[in-house]
């Protein structure tokens, strides 16, 4: 059974979830905007040294370095992609809805990670479904 989604006048929800939802991805973008470029900095860096890494002391660990580097950078731009998610989800009435069960979601669960997908009793959707 569907439940109707609440309204942000409602007490179910957080305080100002499109403000919150806002904010958060504003933070988000500036984080990917910063990552990527750190990121295109040390290519460039890298760029001119000796493809010899072995007989450089910091040459071994600039790959690693650099797999870190995009790693933080996909995991940001995945936040940043569930937050404009949850801003959508928010337009389209259902923001608050678990995704899994179709049960409403916690205003404390919201109110600690505002682009929640799911009530704490459903695991969250797989990649695929997002």
């Amino acid at each position: 059974m569907q439940v109707e989604p609440d309204r942000p006048d409602e007490p179910h929800w957080p305080d100002e979830p499109r403000g919150r939802l806002l904010a958060e991805r504003a933070d988000a973008a500036a984080r990917v905007d910063a990552l990527r470029a750190e990121f295109g900095r040390v290519l460039e860096d890298t760029a001119d040294r000796d493809a010899d890494d072995e007989h450089d002391i910091e040459g071994a660990s600039m790959p690693f370095e650099r797999e870190q580097m995009r790693a933080t950078l996909r995991q940001a731009a995945a936040r940043l992609v569930e937050v404009d998610a949850a801003i959508s989800r928010l337009a389209a009435g259902t923001y608050g809805v678990c995704q899994t069960c179709g049960r409403r979601i916690d205003a404390g669960r919201l109110a600690a990670r505002p682009s929640a997908r799911t009530c704490v009793a459903c695991p969250p959707p797989s990649p695929e479904h997002r």
